[in-house]
C-alpha cells in the first residue's frame, strides 16, 4: 500500500520535513531538578531521530513559576541553551527537524512544585480536577505582561539552541488555555469578558513570539505552531464552537495548529448527536490557511494515513514512538511484522526510555501503553476507538502532578 504520509512536506516558509509524520510532544520526566537536560533525555531523543520528519520535544516551561511537574525541562534562563542545544542536535542527527514545545502551566501546578509559591492563573479559581487542585492566585496585569515577554524570551533561546521552531502549548488545560476558557477566566478586565476578549492572552503570546522569530531573524527556517484542545468537560467550560472561533482567528497568525486529543476518530464531548469527527471540523477551518497536525491513538499504518484522509496535513504519532522508534522505517521498508506494539520490561533498555520515564509511564498511562506480561498476546490492531467519546490521560485529565 502507498502511504502518502512518507511524502516530504514543506511548510510555507520554507521549512521541509522528509515525511509528513510527526513525533508528538510527551513529557520524560527525566531533566533535572531545576528543568536542565539530562543525558537520559538526549539518548532518547537521538534514538528517536530520523524517522519522523519532525520531533516536538516535552513541554518546556518559560519562567521558573511556569513549572507543572518534576522532571521537566525548562526554557526560563540562558543557562538552559547548552542543555537544549545538545537536545536540538540529538533530534537533527538523523534527519528530523526539531520543535521547542514551550508553556506556562498556570493552576495546572501547585506549591509543592513551585517551592512554596501558589499556582497563578487567569482568575483565582481551582481547577476541577484533579480534586487536590490549590486555588491559584489571578494573575495582575504586569505579572501577564512579564509571562508573554517570557514566552518571547523562551523563543530566542529555542532559536540560540538550533530548533527549528517552537509550538505553544494552549492545549491540555494550562495557562494559554486557561485564559480562554470561562472556567478559569472570570477576569472583568481587558483580559477577560466574552471569548473574543478571553483570546487576549494568546494572541498577546502570538504576536510577542513572532515578534522574536523576527527579531533574532534565524538564519534557517523557523516555525511557530499552536496546540489546541477541542472542547472542555466542565461547565462552563470552552465548547467546540469557541475552539473553532479561537482557530479562525490564529490561523493566519501560526505556521500550523496541533490538535490534542486522545482519539483521531474523537466526536464532540458535549454534543452526543454531533457525529462529524473533529479533525473534519478542524480541517475545514484551517484549510487553505495553515497546515493541521492530526493526532489520537495512531499506532497502525492504516491509522495515519487514515488522519490524513480524514482533513490533516501532518500525522502526530506517541505512545507508538516510544514502543517503536524505528516505527516510520519498518513501515517505509514494509516490514510490519516486527513493529512492536507493545511494551516489555525486558526492552525499556534497548528502547532508551529513561528509568524515570518507566515509572511515569506505568502510573498516569499504563491503561494505554500496552504494557506485555505473560499473559497478553501480541496487538495487531488500534485502539483510536477507545478515547473516541472521552478525555485520554495524556490530554491532562488523569494527569499527576
Amino acid at each position: 500500500m502507498n502511504f502518502n504520509f512518507l511524502d516530504s512536506y514543506s511548510f510555507a516558509n520554507g521549512l521541509t520535513l522528509k515525511n509528513k509524520v510527526v513525533m508528538s510532544p510527551m513529557t520524560t520526566q527525566s531533566s533535572f531538578f531545576n528543568g536542565m537536560v539530562s543525558s537520559d533525555e538526549i539518548n532518547y531523543y537521538a534514538t528517536r531521530s530520523g524517522g519522523p520528519g519532525m520531533i516536538i520535544t516535552g513541554v518546556a516551561n518559560v519562567s521558573d513559576l511556569g513549572k507543572g511537574f518534576e522532571g521537566g525541562l525548562s526554557v526560563a534562563h540562558d543557562s538552559m541553551i547548552p542543555g537544549l542545544t545538545r537536545v536540538a542536535a540529538a533530534i537533527h542527527r538523523d534527519g528530523s527537524k526539531a520543535v521547542l514545545q514551550i508553556f506556562h502551566a498556570g493552576r495546572k501546578s501547585n506549591s509543592r512544585i513551585l517551592r512554596g509559591h501558589a499556582p497563578q492563573s487567569a482568575s483565582a479559581i481551582a481547577a476541577e480536577y484533579p480534586q487536590d487542585s490549590e486555588v491559584p492566585e489571578a494573575l495582575s496585569d504586569a505579572e501577564i505582561q512579564q509571562i508573554i515577554e517570557d514566552f518571547a524570551q523562551a523563543t530566542r533561546r529555542a532559536i540560540a539552541a538550533g530548533f527549528d521552531g517552537v509550538e505553544l502549548h494552549g492545549a491540555n488545560t494550562y495557562l494559554l488555555q486557561q485564559f480562554f476558557s470561562p472556567n478559569s477566566n472570570q477576569r472583568t478586565d481587558k483580559w477577560g469578558g466574552d471569548r473574543a476578549a478571553r483570546m487576549s492572552f494568546a494572541l498577546a503570546v502570538i504576536a510577542a513570539v513572532r515578534s522574536a522569530i523576527k527579531e533574532a531573524n534565524p538564519s534557517r527556517p523557523f516555525v511557530m505552531g499552536y496546540r489546541i484542545s477541542p472542547e472542555e468537560i466542565e461547565s462552563p467550560g470552552i465548547r467546540l464552537a469557541d475552539s473553532l472561533f479561537f482557530v479562525n482567528q490564529i490561523r493566519d497568525l501560526v505556521d500550523y495548529v496541533h490538535l490534542s486529543m486522545g482519539s483521531y476518530e474523537r466526536t464532540s464531548l458535549n454534543d452526543p448527536s454531533d457525529t462529524e469527527p473533529l479533525l473534519k471540523k478542524f480541517s475545514e477551518a484551517t484549510r487553505g490557511h495553515t497546515p493541521l497536525i492530526g493526532i489520537g491513538s495512531v499506532e497502525a499504518a492504516n491509522d495515519a494515513q487514515a488522519v490524513l484522509d480524514g482533513g490533516a496535513d501532518l500525522v502526530a504519532i506517541g505512545r507508538e514512538l516510544i514502543r517503536e522508534p524505528r516505527w516510520v522505517q519498518k513501515v517505509a521498508a514494509g516490514d510490519f511484522s516486527s513493529i512492536r506494539t507493545s511494551l516489555s520490561a525486558a526492552d525499556m533498555e534497548e528502547l532508551v526510555i529513561p528509568s524515570v520515564m518507566r515509572e511515569y509511564l506505568v502510573e498516569s498511562f499504563g491503561s494505554v501503553m500496552h504494557f506485555a506480561s505473560e499473559n497478553t498476546a501480541p496487538r495487531e490492531t488500534s485502539t483510536s476507538t477507545q478515547y473516541k467519546n472521552t478525555l485520554a490521560p495524556m490530554e491532562g485529565f488523569e494527569k499527576k502532578l
